[in-house]
């Protein structure tokens, strides 16, 4: 991984689409409080490099199920980054939703589908469940109960990548739900983002056999008492 390439990328190769995106962030957090970071340099780096840091784990061309898109992160930068991702944008705020698609729409971003829809909901659903190659979340929940939301919608053989902060005590707690629900950690990638601003984790958790049709639980018990 180098941060210091895909950091050219934003500022220098893709600083247009960055830069639209930024201000559509900003017009639109005044609405619905998207995120609580708002300077400048802090979105570069907190929510845009740290979203694109994990696009090497996508296939070309991978189709992806983002769960709790809330601003988009970390869809949208991979999706400016790299136009051959696409995307199932999973929200149950219908605000956000309303911004999520506002971005697809203004910006003109091919296969992206914004979905207003509860993760443990959609998991249960023919169209959805068990139907992707790879999944995604950010700053969602801890990964006990964030694996029971998200490796429901991964295939067989799938990856579910979690982005999280330093997250050696969530990965422990959470070996027990990861097993359960059908998947494997496969590795774990740690990193520090520049100019101090904090450590980052990238779980990788493969699916290797089907989710027992019982997970999700639903009626909030995936806080409330996670596996």
């Amino acid at each position: 991984m180098d941060l210091n390439t895909y950091l050219d990328a934003i500022t220098n190769k893709c600083f247009d689409k960055f830069g639209q995106f930024q201000r559509l962030l900003t017009e639109h957090n005044k609405i619905c409080n998207l995120t609580s970071v708002t300077d400048e340099r802090d979105v570069l780096y907190k929510h845009f490099l740290d979203s694109v840091a994990g696009e090497f784990l996508f296939d070309k061309g991978a189709e992806i199920v983002e769960i709790g898109s809330g601003g988009g992160f970390p869809s949208i930068p991979l999706k400016l980054l790299r136009n051959d991702l696409r995307f199932t944008l999973i929200e149950s705020t219908g605000k956000k939703c309303a911004y999520l698609q506002s971005v697809v729409d203004k910006m003109g971003l091919d296969g992206v589908k914004v979905v207003n829809m509860r993760a443990e909901e959609g998991a249960h659903s023919e169209i959805y469940r068990e139907k992707y190659p790879f999944a995604c979340a950010r700053a969602v929940a801890r990964l006990n109960t964030l694996v029971e939301y998200c490796l429901p919608f991964v295939e067989v053989g799938g990856l579910f990548v979690a982005y999280k902060g330093d997250a050696a005590e969530e990965i422990k707690e959470a070996q027990t739900a990861v097993c359960v629900l059908g998947g494997e950690i496969e590795k774990v990638i740690r990193y520090d983002l520049p100019e101090n601003y904090g450590a980052r984790t990238l779980v990788c958790i493969r699916k290797v056999k089907r989710t027992p049709p019982a997970y999700p639980r639903g009626r909030g018990l995936e806080r409330k008492k996670p596996l």
